[in-house]
Formats: structure tokens, sequence, C-alpha cells
């Protein structure tokens, strides 16, 4: 909302002094977002007056039509002779009054005017636009011709007000009565302390059964609807000097004057008004909703099929607009010709959520619209109606029509009762009873009671529902820049619950082994899953879809972390980034089997157990994995030896990692799933009461994905499911007993067929060596068919022994060392090599 500070003046009795940076530094300290002040007129220096074009000379021989012009400037020039101009412009002739700058004038941008010879004469000054005085757009895109009432020699910058201070205001949704000057004035006066000149307390005639005959079928959509008939306009009046400046001023091209004087009301009351040409009605005019498929040409010159829950004007033929939007071609009021003497005005109130559906639907935003959609006061429409057939009747020499027409639906105000200290408690300052009600009237409240204060909403603000809306009210009136910097108290005793622990102690230990955290956007494609070479009956193909997703390409909610962090390693390693170790941990989501629907939770206290257990219920499921995706070298080569790439082994070490924090035994086995290599996957699972669950796979990545992913060579990845993990998990781990002494080292080498896993030979052997073994770890796979036989493989294991009391003796360590051997025989079939 652009606001012109020498119309803001006309309501509020500003100090003299104060200048349009003043006000903005108000303004801003009441909540509006004042974002520039716009300095009309900068640098502008006379000599710059009113002029009488006496003489056209056409000069031949150039290129495009030059013109020399004496014009009349009186006594500005110093001698009273005319003054000699070249100009290019055409649509100006002999005798009209023009703006005419002279030499010795700057105009703005710094552009110095002086005599100089052009086109072979001596232009002494020049005839202006309104574009070189910064006037903005009038339509005319030509030399700026006045009417023919300006005397000769006048002050042409005093004439066109090109000296004013223009406030440029971001209204917030919930503002939507600051898209006038009169809800700015009201603020202002506010904000200053001085009185309110409020340009809506007209003396309106009351409703007769004369008016323009009005049906509304739907008081739901339009519960206010006033029409008044102005007859008897000079179809040749123009919008005077003073509004059209004020339209500009405030962003808007003059059109015609019945056109002008509705948007100069709307600009001043905040209501949206519309004139029809009453000779181009036909009938009754009509407010209902449109037909499935009706047209409509609106103003803009486009047919428009209309929906069904649009709300339109209309008359004995059919919509004649789009309420609230944009009014119909076959009613315009006629600017070109001139033929319009007689006009409707309509000043209605309209659903604001209806306004804004139809204009999204139609992606038509107009003035009217922006309003509208905000909350206009339904009070107003009277006022602005009877304001704008004042200027008819003043500008036009119209005729107002005794007939009022005004259909109402029955509404009563809207109160809210407050404690008179709630103010106090939300901001955590003592306001007192006697500001909280003082705050309010200004904001134009009705305030009734002590300690419970009830509070009618004016009818201005739709914003104002609830005690909180008007306990911000009292804080930003007060200053929010008053308010004290309090840190809030947590109650003690509560802490990290054991997932977010986890969950953090996941990210320390991955980091730790070298991995880096990239965090993705939860968004991906369908087209994914195939890539991904996931079965069609697969779970994570069900996904839950976004209604409004911020790309058509992403329109989902992840099932898998891989899709992101494999993009994240790709565009690194594009980048040059070719030894990469990624991990991100968070949530995944899958649609529940029953669809419910959200309760809408209480604000004023804390929801009880089962409502958040409902809304839980209607969310998707969303639990937590962990992945990590790795390509290039593991470890880097050096002056200390070789280096060496990373492999399907680091990524099951990964998995190894987040069990070990979780306090769990992860069951590693072969596997096959999706975009991993069939020959180089690892399944992942622990054991939850007894149930052994699959939590997720490790290992290389497919070829075939790699290629159709565009990623390198060998990548591998881990995905599992953190809080499957938690669930097996026996909470945090707790230190290891040191031990004073000495370990036992006793090494085995078992002769397995080929197919055995080393995970079963590890487990017989620990299981086998009971509470004495400390640690075990596989050092030396062998497959020598000519030493082993055919389809054999060599395990060889270092078991430390180590007692907690004692030094072990051989013969402990030995027997210890045999029983495990003898479990391993029987559970796998190893012997013992050699």
């Amino acid at each position: 909302m652009r606001v012109p500070l020498s119309w803001l003046r006309e309501y509020v009795d500003l100090p003299a002094t104060e200048t349009g940076r003043d006000v903005q530094a108000k303004l801003i300290s009441v909540g509006l977002e004042v974002e520039t002040v716009e300095q009309l007129g900068d640098g502008l220096k006379g000599p710059l007056v009113v002029g009488k074009v006496l003489t056209i000379e056409e000069l031949e021989g150039f290129k495009k039509p030059i013109r020399f012009c004496t014009v009349d400037v009186g006594q500005a020039n110093g001698t009273g002779e005319p003054q000699e101009i070249v100009c290019g412009a055409r649509n100006f002739a002999v005798g009209d009054k023009v703006v005419v700058v002279l030499p010795g004038a700057v105009l703005p941008g710094d552009f110095a005017i002086a005599a100089r010879k052009t086109y072979g004469k001596t232009s002494h000054g020049m005839i202006c636009s309104g574009d070189e005085l910064g006037m903005g757009d009038d339509g005319s895109h030509g030399i700026i011709v006045l009417p023919p009432e300006h005397e000769v020699g006048t002050d042409a910058i005093e004439l066109l007000q090109l000296v004013d201070e223009v406030l440029d205001i971001a209204v917030t949704p919930d503002r939507g009565y600051a898209l006038s000057i009169r809800g700015v004035a009201r603020e202002t006066a506010t904000a200053y302390g001085l009185p309110l000149s409020d340009p809506a307390l007209l003396d309106v005639p009351g409703p007769n059964a004369f008016g323009y005959p009005v049906q509304v079928s739907d008081p739901m959509g339009c519960d206010r609807f006033t029409a008044r008939t102005v007859t008897g306009l000079d179809p040749e009046a123009r919008s005077p000097l003073w509004l059209t400046r004020r339209l500009q001023k405030a962003g808007m091209r003059p059109i015609s004057l019945a056109v002008d004087i509705t948007n100069y009301v709307m600009l001043e009351l905040g209501q949206p008004l519309h004139a029809y040409d009453r000779t181009r009605v036909q009938g009754p005019i009509g407010v209902r909703r449109a037909t499935q498929g009706e047209k409509l040409t609106t103003l803009d010159g486009v047919t428009r099929t209309l929906d069904a829950e649009d709300l339109v004007i209309t008359d004995d033929r059919g919509p004649i607009g789009l309420a609230g939007v944009m009014g119909g071609a076959n009613t315009e009021i006629d600017d070109t010709e001139g033929t319009t003497t007689e006009v409707v005005v309509e000043a209605a109130h309209f659903d604001a959520l209806s306004i804004s559906r139809t204009a999204r639907r139609h992606k038509l935003a107009s003035e009217a619209s922006k309003r509208f959609e905000r909350g206009v006061d339904p009070q107003a429409a009277s006022a602005a109606a009877q304001r704008t057939v004042d200027l008819l009747v003043l500008l036009a020499g119209g005729t107002a029509d005794a007939g009022v027409t005004e259909v109402i639906a029955p509404s009563a105000p809207h109160t809210i009762t407050i404690p008179a200290n709630h103010p106090d408690k939300v901001a955590g300052v003592e306001y007192g009873r006697e500001t909280v009600v003082r705050r309010l009237q200004e904001v134009g409240c009705d305030v009734y009671g002590q300690d419970e204060l009830i509070v009618t909403v004016p009818s201005w603000r739709p914003d104002l529902t609830d005690p909180n809306d008007l306990a911000e009210e009292v804080i930003r009136l007060e200053g929010y820049e008053n308010l004290p910097s309090t840190l809030p108290k947590p109650p003690a005793g509560r802490g990290l619950t054991d997932r977010q622990r986890l969950h953090r102690r996941v990210g320390r230990a991955l980091a730790g082994a070298g991995y880096v955290e990239a965090p993705n956007y939860p968004f991906v494609g369908e087209h994914v899953f195939d890539q991904f070479g996931l079965a069609a009956d697969d779970p994570n193909r069900k996904v839950v879809k976004l209604v409004n997703p911020l790309s058509d390409e992403e329109p989902a909610l992840r099932t898998t972390l891989l899709p992101g962090l494999l993009g994240a390693l790709r565009r690194n390693d594009g980048r040059g980034s070719h030894d990469l170790a990624l991990f991100e941990t968070g949530l995944v989501f899958h649609p529940r089997e029953e669809l419910k629907i959200a309760v809408r939770l209480p604000v004023d206290r804390r929801p009880t157990d089962e409502e958040i257990a409902s809304l839980t219920e209607a969310l998707p499921l969303q639990p937590r994995h962990a992945a990590v995706v790795l390509t290039g070298a593991r470890e880097q080569a050096g002056w200390w030896g070789k280096g060496r790439p990373s492999d399907w082994a680091d990524a099951v070490e990964s998995a190894r990692v987040l069990a070990r924090e979780a306090g769990t035994e992860l069951l590693v086995r072969k596997g096959q799933y999706g975009p991993w290599h069939p020959g180089r996957c690892a399944e992942l699972a622990v054991v939850v009461e007894g149930v052994e669950q699959v939590i997720g796979y490790a290992g290389e990545l497919h070829p075939g994905v790699l290629k159709t992913l565009g990623l390198p060579a060998r990548t591998s990845a881990m995905e599992l499911d953190l809080d499957v993990l938690e669930l097996a998990s026996s909470g945090v781990p707790k230190g290891p007993k040191i031990s004073t002494f000495p370990v036992a080292t006793q090494d085995v080498a078992l002769v397995v067929d080929a197919p055995v896993p080393h995970a079963s030979v590890e487990a017989a052997l620990r299981e086998g060596a009971g509470e004495l073994l400390e640690s075990i770890r596989l050092f030396d796979v062998y497959d020598n068919a000519a030493q082993l036989g055919e389809g054999k493989k060599s395990l060889a294991y270092a078991l430390r022994f180590r007692a907690a009391d004692r030094t072990l003796t051989v013969d402990e360590a030995s027997a210890a060392r045999d029983a495990a051997v003898a479990l391993a025989a029987e559970r796998t079939g190893a012997v013992l090599r050699g």
C-alpha cells in the first residue's frame, strides 16, 4: 500500500516538522511494515510553470517529426516574451496549456535544463511529459495537457503536487484495514496520540423502496450490498489534477472520472466499489453462485469459464461481474466515446474465503480481491457509496437519486471475554487494567467490565478472534521494544529421551568413523524406485503424497534415505570430491492402512494423552533411519604405505558401529534387496523380545543402479531402522571392567564349507568359549582348493581370554579354546585345520 504523506495529513494533524522517515519509524513501532519512504520531486528545482502554446512550426528534413513552438509563460522568464522551445511530441495543439521547464531548472535525476541548439533551432527550455517530472503513468505517454482554467505562469510544482513523500507499506494478511488511507491514518493517530478525522463519518440516508432493485441469493457469500444511482453526468468531465495525482502517487493509473472516483474512494476507505453504466444493465442486479461452465468476459477482455463456487453479479442476461474481483465488459463505463451519463454504484461486502479462492482459481488478482480476501469493513459500504455519489455530483455535475438500496444479512458484533491481566501474563509485563482498556479502545474496541473484560471487536478488524489477539494489540501498541528479554525456565528433571540419546550417539559415532553428515530434503519422485530396482509389491513403493509439493518432480515423502544421500554423493563427485563417506539420520514416511482426519488441538491448555494419540494416529508412520554411502578411497595412501578403497565391508562395519552404540548384537548374513549387488549384500537383523527382525541392508550397490544414477563404480551403502535397533538395545552401553591380569591368546584355524557364513562360526566359537573369552577376531580367510579340498575355506580366529580375578593357566585357556572349537564343529561342521 502506497500512502502519500500529504494525503495522510488530511486525517491526522501531524506536526509540520514530521518527515516521512519520522512517520515510518512510528508506524514500524506499532507493527506496520513500512518498507521504504519514496521522496517524490527529490532534487526538483524550478522555474517550472504553466504555459500556453502560441504557435507550432513543423520542421522538415529530419528522421522524426520535430516541432518548433512558441509558448507564453507570462513573466516566469523575466521578459514576458514568448519562449521558443523545440519539441518532438505531437499530442498537443495551439492554444493548449502545457507544463514548461525553463533554463536554470533541474528535473528529477539531476537533469539540468539550459538553452541549447538542436535541429537548427535554439530551444529555451522544454515542454514536459509526466515521465520527465516523475509523475508516474498517466495513460497518455506524452506531453501533459492541462485543463484550460489554469493561468499562464502558475507554479506547476505546487499545481501538480510534485514534491511529496510516499510510504510504501507491506500489508500482512491479518491487517487488511491497512490497505486504505483510513486504516493507516488510524494507526498513525494512535502512534502519535493524536485525534483521527475519520473520512467514513458521513451522513448517509437510510434505505428506501426507490433504490435500484437488488436480489442477493447467497447471503453467506454477500452479507451486505449497497446500491446508489447518479444521473445527469457530464460525459466530457475529466478527473481533476488533485484526484489524478493522488491516484498516481498511490500507484494507480487514472482512467476516467467515474472509475477514478471509485478507485479513489477504495484507497481512501478500503472499500472496493464498482460503477455500472446504468443504460447497459438490464433488470435487477443479483448476487448468486455461478452455474458450472457459465461464461463471463471480464474488463481485461478475457472470456472466463466460471466455477460453481464463484460468486457472480448478474442482471437479466446472466453474469455481469466476478464478485469482489473484476467487473464484466458488458456493463463497463465507456471512457472512450464519453457516452456514460448514468451510473449505478455498487458497494458490497463479500466472503473473504470465497473471493480468495475465485481470484486464485482464475489467476486474477485485483486491487479489489486483494482487499476482500484480507477482510473489508462491512460497516463502511454505505459510507463508501455516499462518498462516491458526493464526488460524482461535485466533479461530474451529476444528480444523486433519492433511492437507496441496502441488502443486509442479520449479524451480531463479535465479542471476546478476556481477563484484564491476560496481556500482562502473555508479555511478562505489568500493564494494568487502565492501559489495557485504553489500548483496546484506541484499536476501536468497546470495552466493559472490571477484572473480566467484555470486548466488542470493531467491524474493520476481522482478525481479532480470541484473547491472545487482543493481548497482541496491547503489546504492539505499548511497544515490542519494551518487552524484557527473559529466558524460559524449563522444569527440572526433563532431559533427552532414550531415542534422542541414541540418535546423538549414532551421529557422533559415524562422524568419529570418518563420515560427514549430509541432511537432505525428505521429498522423492516415485521414478527413483524403478531406478533402485524395487519389486512392484515392495512396501517402500507405497508413499505419502503431498497435496501442494514444492516440486512436481518430487511429490512424495521418502520411504528410504538413500535417494537423497546418493544425490548428494553424485553432486560432490561431479564437482571433484571423489573420496566420499556421507551419512544421514532422519525420518522416513509410510502411509497407514486406515486414513484418519487429524483433530484440531487446543491452544489454551496442554492436549490430553488421548488427543495426542488421536493426532498421532492420523499421521503417517515415521520411523527414524540411519544410512551411509561411500565411494573412493577409505584409507589414503602416503609415506606410511598404500591406501585402501572403500568396499562392501566398510558399509557393513558402519552398521556394526551403530549396533555397538545401541548396545545390541547385530546379526549379519547374506541377503538380497533392491539396489544392492546380489553377491555383495548383507542382511542386517536384531532380536527383539525373542523374535528376529530384519532392520536393513548393507553392501555394494548393483552396477546397473550405479549406471542409471550416474554414480561411481563400487559405491557402497547401508541403511537400517534406528527405532527397531533401539528396541533391541539394552540401553546405554556400560563401560567394560578393566582386568589387571594378563591376557592369554589362542589362535585357531577352522576349515568349513564355503557357503558357511563367518558370522555363524564366530557365534558358535563365542558361545563355546564361555565367560573367559574377552574378544574374538577373524584375521585370515584362505580358500586354496588344492590344500583344503573343493568347496572348502579356512577361517583363522584370534581368541583372547582373560579372567577378572586371576591369571589364567595354559590349561584353562586351552580348555576354553577346545570347547569353542567343539561347539563350532557341532553347529557348522568346522574341522580344526592341521
